[in-house]
């Protein structure tokens, strides 16, 4: 084959890295490795990652590794013989030989020192198979979508199964290019034409391309292939590994699909686990930060004293500290057994007494059903009484429960779902047809109809087990699952008490989707309006209105767009509708900024009821509240106006610092509570999350400073001590000038007659970005050939922007979340503005 070093450029490669080694294999014949090396002159005593490549990549997959390996280490990638740039082989090469002939390269190599595997697709077996015979020099296995063993309730990949037809095989694998070009052909977005080129140079014809297709032969699924025995013994052997392990997937592959990554969990149950929501098969390409990841996971390894990543499923039972999540629905049907607990609007209600039974007797359904302590049971139940019978069903039978609401929307909801893994769906009819569409993993069960049972649980958890995945809103990217310990909860129950001076005389109207299941827990009455929860800005004022009067409901909990909807339809409301909302003591309203005049315009539709705004998010919820108007300066009228939207004082049992950010938009990693600081947010409460789950390294981020969490909100505190929010840390602007935070800008603009929203974006290079404004206005419609604002409009923004604007453009709608449908999507906005000014708009 040519020489690495003689080939025109390959993007991402260095030729110096580039080094042919001469190894004896087992037969005795001297064969011609392919390396790529980061340290050639390396000692052989260094820490070293060995990069295992698959079928029908080379050792170019590892390019990212090899150009920036972990601090101290060295980097080794060979391409496995008869591929990529290593001498081509006469006969098939089966598994075992594959081992052995990597045992004898690190051997010529006289890699004697510390060694971690890194492989993927089938060079993850054989790595595996190496690690195993050198466990006196291994410290780590990192596997990224890969498989080592046939699950027997799993199909064999339909790209693998087809191959595997001799025929087909010689056809698509070895005559022709189609499976190389097909192996590159399932990233989205495409992979670049370069790199696709550059995967493909080393197998132009079909001579370069026999191993190709005699690796797709030698994959031993099949019982009666004659590697299927040493497949079996690696897959079994990898169970006794007692060092770290770090799995990185990507769960768009249809090759190796969840039940290959529920079969590694299994056998390596103490490995950390990062998935990327966006990566398919070739996950080095599709994820590219894959390789800081590994460094941040080696540099990590060196505090570990022994395998203890974030255990998948905590202790489920154990001495409990305070009493269970349902012990105040236990409470209120013992003192007041015939009022109402749970209502549906113009439907079905249930007393506390009936709400105990059903739930014991549902506790004891599931059970019977198989639903074990530990065990994961994903909802697909809308709001309603049911949903909220199994809610606490779930955890009375020790089991966790996994939320994803339909907000979502069906393709990201189902990503996130099998995220979880749940053990067990419980769901409507259309629910459970969805998860079968969605292809989410678990038992499957009727919501309604869940069988009977005559074992109650009667074992407390323990404060540490997991009580429930819920997930963001997916606003800022994919949506994240976000795992709520029982304490946890238990603790955000008692701030929300405490903060709002809820008694057991409260009833609870929620149309927020945390707070509707929370009722019970909080022993208060509570109902759900009939709304759309896929479009919180469905709900209507007369709906409100209904569910308030459903159980006579002293508080309200809403989302900033459904309040907007209830504002905007309030007109139609009957006599007795607006009696009944007269009645609500508390409005309370999160998930977005609340624009001050929203609730001044609400507060005469609901006069008796004092407006809280909570600012939280799904990782901690509530941080700081502020009222519409108070007898302190923990009000929005005390705050005046500010360079964001005030959110108020930090709740009792809530730390809030900030990170400063530096002219540059980098943070300093030093956190303060200094008035004035702006940076990224930052807050530590006993009632935040317990983690990400699968997302190792997000949690990792996020967690970086001891117990706090990142929020990714970049805001300040005041000489008064309340929270300022100005935006999201990846929205910021980096000028010339420095850094500039959207909201302020925001809001100025959208103070202006004949504005309707807006949106403040960067547009050009980092350091040097332009500052342009995004407005929708009132009244007609803009053309979507002309987005630049009229002169008039434009020069009304540049006047109170209060910022050196450099363009001011129009657009029909801004993009926003699903959830909240308020929360806008700035990069979106920049990447159209981008356009627009360059005129592809």
């Amino acid at each position: 084959m040519t020489p690495l070093g003689g080939l025109p450029g390959l993007p991402g490669i260095d030729p110096s890295w580039s080094r042919s080694v001469p190894v004896t294999d087992g037969d005795g014949r001297t064969r011609t490795w392919h390396v790529l090396d980061s340290d050639p002159l390396a000692g052989p005593d260094v820490p070293t990652l060995l990069c295992v490549h698959g079928n029908p990549t080379w050792s170019y997959l590892w390019r990212r590794l090899v150009a920036n390996p972990p601090a101290g280490w060295r980097v080794v990638a060979p391409d496995q013989l008869g591929m990529g740039y290593s001498e081509r082989l006469d006969h098939p090469r089966g598994l075992t030989q594959r081992v052995q002939d990597l045992g004898d390269l690190t051997a010529a190599l006289r890699l004697t020192g510390p060694v971690i595997t890194v492989a993927h697709d089938w060079g993850g077996s054989i790595s595996l198979g190496w690690a195993l015979a050198h466990r006196a020099q291994l410290r780590g296995v990192v596997l990224t979508n890969t498989a080592v063993h046939q699950p027997a309730d799993a199909p064999v990949p339909v790209l693998i199964r087809l191959a595997h037809a001799r025929a087909l095989r010689e056809a698509v694998c070895v005559r022709t290019p189609l499976f190389v070009r097909a192996a590159t052909a399932l990233s989205r977005p495409a992979l670049p034409r370069a790199v696709r080129a550059a995967f493909a140079a080393p197998y132009p014809d079909a001579a370069s391309r026999r191993s190709v297709g005699d690796f797709v032969a030698g994959i031993p699924f099949d019982p009666a292939h004659p590697e299927h025995a040493t497949l079996g013994g690696i897959s079994a052997g990898i169970r006794t590994l007692d060092v770290p392990a770090l799995l990185l997937w990507g769960p768009r592959d249809p090759v190796f699909g969840e039940q290959y990554l529920r079969d590694l969990r299994d056998r390596l149950p103490h490995a950390d686990l990062h998935r990327y929501e966006a990566a398919s098969h070739l996950l080095p390409e599709d994820a590219p930060a894959y390789a800081a990841d590994i460094a941040h996971w080696i540099a990590d390894l060196q505090t570990r004293v022994a395998p203890a990543p974030t255990p998948a499923r905590p202790a489920v039972t154990g001495s409990a500290a305070g009493p269970p999540l349902w012990q105040a629905l236990l409470d209120r049907a013992a003192s007041s057994p015939d009022e109402v607990a749970v209502a549906e609007v113009g439907g079905a209600r249930l007393t506390w007494a009936q709400l105990r039974d059903r739930v014991a007797t549902a506790a004891a359904g599931l059970v019977g059903a198989g639903v074990q302590q530990g065990h994961r049971v994903a909802l697909l139940v809308p709001p309603s009484i049911e949903l909220t019978v199994c809610v606490y069903a779930i955890w009375q039978a020790g089991a966790s429960i996994v939320v994803a609401d339909k907000g979502l929307g069906v393709r990201a909801m189902g990503r996130a779902l099998r995220s979880a893994e749940p053990d067990h769906i419980i769901g409507i009819a259309t629910g459970l047809a969805a998860a079968r569409a969605m292809r989410i993993p678990g038992q499957r069960l009727r919501a309604g109809a869940l069988p009977a049972g005559c074992i109650h649980p009667t074992l407390q958890p323990s404060p540490d087990a997991e009580a429930a995945v819920v997930f963001t809103s997916g606003a800022t990217g994919p949506a994240k699952g976000v795992v709520y310990l029982h304490r946890q909860v238990r603790a955000q129950l008692d701030v929300v008490r405490a903060a709002y001076g809820l008694t057991a005389r409260d009833r609870i109207v929620a149309a927020f989707a945390p707070f509707a299941l929370y009722g019970p827990a909080l022993g208060i009455a509570s109902a759900v309006p009939d709304t759309d929860v896929t479009a919180p800005g469905s709900l209507t004022a007369a709906a409100l209105a209904d569910a308030v009067a459903a159980i006579d409901a002293t508080v309200v909990f809403a989302s900033p767009a459904a309040l907007r909807n209830v504002d905007a339809t309030a007109t139609g409301l009957t006599h007795g509708q607006r009696a009944s909302l007269r009645a609500v003591r508390l409005l309370m309203s999160a998930g977005a900024p609340v624009p001050r005049d929203l609730l001044a315009r609400l507060s005469t539709l609901l006069p008796s009821a004092q407006a809280h705004t909570p600012y939280g998010m799904t990782e901690v919820l509530p941080v700081t509240d502020i009222t519409l108007a108070g007898i302190d300066a923990a009000d929005i009228d005390a705050a005046g106006e500010g360079n964001g939207v005030c959110v108020g004082r930090p709740l009792p049992g809530a730390d809030v610092r900030i990170d400063p950010l530096d002219a540059t938009g980098n943070l300093h990693s030093q956190l303060t509570s200094t008035p004035g600081a702006v940076g990224e947010i930052c807050v530590a409460a006993a009632h935040g999350k317990d983690r990400y789950d699968s997302l190792w390294a997000t949690e990792r981020a996020a967690s970086s400073e001891p117990g706090f969490h990142r929020t990714g909100d970049v805001g300040a505190l005041d000489e008064q001590g309340r929270l300022w929010v100005m935006g999201r840390l990846q929205h910021i602007i980096t000028s010339a000038d420095g850094v500039v935070t959207p909201v302020g800008i925001e809001q100025r603009v959208e103070a202006l007659a004949g504005v309707r929203s807006a949106a403040a974006v960067g547009v050009g290079p980092v350091g040097a970005q332009q500052i342009v404004i995004v407005v929708v206005p009132d009244g007609a419609r803009p053309s979507r050939r002309h987005p630049v604002a009229p002169l008039a409009l434009a020069e009304s923004v540049h006047a109170a922007a209060g910022a050196p604007i450099a363009a001011v453009l129009q657009m029909r709608a801004l993009p926003v979340d699903i959830r909240h449908q308020s929360k806008i999507d700035r990069r979106a906005v920049a990447e159209w503005a981008t356009r627009a000014l360059a005129g592809r708009a």
